[in-house]
């Protein structure tokens, strides 16, 4: 894997571990080689990934939308800021560049980045591994509804099994390297339709 991209908070949130797991993940990528792509913020866990990435000498390429730029307060100090015209550009060249996703703790535009290029890869659009990095089971009860979904017929075993999960970075990122598609052909059965 060249680069990862990563979805989080444009906040810290309340404890401490979320923290210290972005600047884990930060310097595990510098020492795999990996490249951080992630949503361009200063801010937040965004920002400390980010930082602890160039901090260790390795590259960041933040991608943010012109009109989150002053919101988010963009980060000039990364290898490449890139600058777009909307939330659909900065969504889709986060996808193109990168060989996998992680997301992080973080609120509802991280959980929407997520499920979004989760959901393109239940379609077939690309077969990059789509991982959550659990820290102090912030998780948990995400997972619990995709297991319920399950459970109740709205989402294949195959498609749950597209969530590669863990609490510790290294082991994530094992479980990416490791990960192979699924073979499953159609994601609806004709008899749905």
């Amino acid at each position: 894997m060249r680069s990862i991209t990563v979805f989080c908070g444009s906040n810290s949130g309340f404890r401490g571990e979320y923290a210290e797991a972005a600047r884990q993940l930060g310097a595990l990528f510098v020492r795999e080689g990996i490249g951080l792509v992630y949503g361009g913020g200063k801010v937040g866990l965004m920002g400390i990934i980010a930082d602890q990435v160039m901090n260790l000498g390795g590259r960041v390429t933040g991608i943010i939308p012109e009109s989150l730029e002053k919101k988010e307060v963009g980060h000039r100090d990364v290898t490449e800021l890139l600058v777009v015209g909307s939330m659909h550009e900065r969504k889709a060249l986060m996808a193109e560049r990168a060989d996998g996703f992680i997301a992080m703790p973080g609120g509802i535009g991280t959980f929407e980045e997520f499920f979004e290029i989760l959901t393109w890869a239940q379609l077939g659009f690309h077969q990059k591994p789509c991982a959550i990095l659990n820290i102090s089971g912030y998780y948990d009860g995400l997972l619990a509804l995709c297991d319920q979904a399950v459970n109740e017929g709205f989402l294949r075993r195959e498609h749950r099994r597209l969530i590669l999960e863990d609490s510790d970075p290294e082991r994530l990122l094992a479980k990416m390297r490791d990960f192979t598609p699924s073979t499953l052909e159609k994601w609806l059965d004709q008899a749905d339709i």
